[in-house]
């Protein structure tokens, strides 16, 4: 098969790789087409740890193609998504609900880039190893576990579903878990692009009454109207924290989001609520980066400061998928380029430059 490996930090390159098969507990998956987020492009320019060589690639959809040892469903052919996070299904905290902490996938595929066997799907034609990163679904087909694939309904294309994957899934998370929005509460997002934007039409579908979106670019600002915000922010012209309050008669927002992953968009969102409020910060900065924050700011005005991480697949991916087959949310919407496998790697390149709005997505 084609594949984007990356064999050391800013070169992706397209090679071809011995076709996965899958072992026991796991199926093939034929990948339609893999999201382009930020988290991969720290891994592809060596800001986030990874073992090398690597296919990276986390938010993907596709068919079913082949099935494991033991593996009674779901039938070859069948149309699935799969969130980034891939449940073991039998750890402790898996069992306890908690797939976003799932023992197997943060020792095993983050840590040592393998699936729970302990070994890697992916080699090279001469028989080396290339290591595993969630799905590693820049590639035309790939290995997951089987409680870690949900099927698509019939109503959403699959290049449009491959952004549950990460982008919405990552939102969902965030809103509902660490943020735990209330209906009629008021949301700052500050950075829409992927998951920004999602951000922005989930919180109005799950019932804030007020969504501002908060961005430089013009561009991502007029694509968070279109999915939904209220109020939208240009930070490059505007004060944000003096127009947040004029927006919310001086109280600011009760809570806020960052997905960018930068010290002074997470400043900034803490600084955009009110009192007792919550800031969640979403977005991955580069390994050993720090953002100094006053404490002061928390303390006196009793705020609250959350990381989230995906959200528990298990659980939220079903309810993500019948909002999306229900046209509650829209995935296509998101989307501003589809490109193909060879294009991987400069489409990375125009997301570290900022000028992917939305989502791109490579079509296999």
């Amino acid at each position: 098969m084609r594949a984007a490996v990356l064999r050391a930090p800013g070169a992706l390159r397209i090679e071809e790789l011995r076709d996965p098969r899958p072992g026991p507990g796991e199926v093939l998956v034929r990948v339609a087409a893999c999201g382009v987020c930020h988290s991969d492009l720290h891994v592809i320019k060596g800001e986030s740890p990874s073992k090398l060589p690597v296919v990276p690639g986390h938010e993907m959809a596709g068919t079913i193609a082949e099935l494991g040892e033991g593996v009674d469903g779901p039938a070859l052919g069948t149309r699935v998504v799969a969130p980034f996070i891939l449940p073991c299904g039998r750890c402790a905290r898996c069992a306890a609900g908690r797939d976003d902490f799932c023992e197997a996938f943060w020792s095993l595929n983050r840590a040592r880039g393998t699936l729970y066997d302990g070994t890697t799907r992916l080699y090279a034609p001469d028989g080396a190893p290339v290591w595993m990163a969630g799905p590693s679904a820049l590639a035309e087909l790939c290995v997951l576990p089987e409680t870690s694939v949900f099927e698509v309904p019939d109503a959403l294309a699959l290049e449009e579903a491959a952004p549950l994957g990460c982008a919405a899934f990552t939102a969902y998370g965030a809103l509902v878990h660490a943020g735990a929005l209330q209906a009629g509460e008021r949301v700052a997002v500050v950075a829409v692009g992927g998951v920004g934007v999602n951000l922005v039409q989930l919180a109005r579908v799950l019932g804030a009454a007020q969504v501002i979106a908060v961005d430089v670019s013009e561009e991502k600002l007029a694509l968070a109207r279109q999915m939904g915000a209220t109020d939208t922010i240009d930070g490059s012209r505007e004060d944000v924290r003096a127009r947040v309050l004029e927006l919310t008669d001086g109280e600011g927002v009760e809570l806020a989001f960052e997905a960018l992953g930068r010290p002074a968009t997470i400043r900034q969102a803490l600084e955009l609520v009110g009192l007792g409020g919550r800031a969640v910060v979403i977005g991955v900065s580069a390994l050993g980066e720090l953002t100094p924050i006053e404490s002061n700011l928390l303390v006196r005005r009793q705020l609250r400061l959350v990381g989230s991480y995906g959200a528990r697949s298990r659980a939220d991916m079903p309810r993500l998928l019948e909002l999306a087959a229900d046209g509650r949310i829209s995935l296509g919407d998101t989307i501003s380029r589809e490109v193909g496998l060879d294009e991987a790697a400069a489409t990375f390149d125009a997301l570290d430059r900022g000028e992917v709005v939305g989502r791109a997505v490579v079509r296999m």
